[in-house]
């Protein structure tokens, strides 16, 4: 509805008639308010790697126990003979396929001809991707595996058998190779020292005198906003300001003093803030192992426009197709923290 009766437009009659006679000043493009970035699978997207069809689409063989028995020896060089050893497993995961159905009701076309401000049939298409993101980064943190045609999410890809029993069609007790270190109470604010311990977690293992990890670093890390503005705190008490060397101060470079930081590193892995992770949960992943598969001739592809005739309605309809699935080949090179304590922002 027009705004009549503020600025430089008058209310009353003489508003009500210039409105009949007066175009309105539109804005040639559409802001979308919808929703919101999502930087861990845009990360997760940029990593991602191919898939091809068949049963299990990504089946990965692990190797999680050794095949061969080192043997100490003497001046006679002798040695037991060597065993069958069976050490190798495959991981298999089929790919969850997601479809958004997008309609073009004919008589659109018919009322936007030659008068659209925006062409909503251009809107709905760059919605179709908008949307499917959203919906691919609310399955990324929140999907448990309880439902077998979405995503196994990062609860499930990153666990200690507590959301996931099994995980690629393995018990996680009969292999605990297979789990990943979980804390569920940190019980504090992330400081760079606890962050710091729980990377050295994932390093060590769930426990490492009877259940060591791999010995691996991760090298990524998110966790909700708040989550992370605690741990951003942590640094920002810290920071100083110095005169350079030719007697000019931060304040008189180009760019100015520089405060605060995209990324936390904590012991050389950058932690990012995303809306979408849980407050109070800090997941750590290595990118090495952790990937999304991605089919690929369904990677946000369109099938094509195809007319509803055949259902009695003079339009088309169409879909934006994506076959995909986060598999993670190592899960003790992973680990998942939370408890965490944050703040109301």
């Amino acid at each position: 509805m027009p705004i009549l009766g503020t600025g430089i437009v008058p209310g009353g009659q003489q508003g009500q008639e210039l409105q009949y006679i007066t175009r309105r000043a539109f804005i040639p493009e559409l802001i979308v308010s919808a929703y919101q970035a999502t930087p861990t699978l845009a990360a997760a997207l940029a990593n991602s790697k191919t898939a091809m069809g068949g049963i299990s689409g990504v089946t990965v063989p692990v190797q999680g126990a050794a095949l061969v028995t080192t043997q100490w020896s003497g001046f006679a060089g002798t040695f037991n003979q060597p065993a069958y050893q069976q050490g190798i497993w495959n991981i298999e995961f089929n790919l969850a396929l997601a479809i958004t159905p997008i309609a073009f009701v004919g008589p659109e076309a018919l009322v936007q001809d030659e008068h659209a401000v925006i062409p909503r049939i251009h809107a709905v298409m760059n919605d179709a991707t908008n949307n499917m993101v959203a919906t691919f980064s609310s399955s990324l943190f929140n999907s448990t595996g309880s439902d077998p045609t979405q995503w196994q999410g990062l609860p499930c890809a990153i666990d200690d058998g507590t959301n996931a029993a099994t995980y690629g069609g393995l018990s996680r007790t009969t292999y605990p190779w297979l789990q990943s270190p979980v804390t569920a109470s940190m019980g504090a604010a992330a400081t760079r020292l606890l962050v710091l311990r729980n990377i050295a977690r994932v390093y060590a293992g769930p426990s490492p005198l009877t259940q060591p990890g791999c010995g691996e670093l991760p090298n990524f890390g998110v966790c909700g906003v708040a989550t992370w503005y605690n741990l951003a705190s942590d640094y920002i008490n810290n920071e100083a300001f110095r005169i350079m060397a030719d007697g000019k101060s931060f304040d008189q470079l180009d760019r100015g003093a520089q405060s605060g930081f995209m990324a936390v590193t904590v012991g050389g892995v950058p932690i990012y803030a995303d809306l979408n992770c849980p407050e109070g949960t800090l997941y750590l992943w290595n990118t090495n192992y952790l990937a999304l598969y991605l089919h690929h001739r369904t990677r946000f592809d369109f099938t094509g426009f195809y007319s509803t005739m055949g259902n009695w309605q003079l339009g088309f309809v169409g879909a934006v197709c994506t076959a995909g699935q986060l598999v993670n080949a190592k899960p003790t090179s992973c680990g998942r923290f939370s408890g965490y304590t944050y703040p109301t922002l």
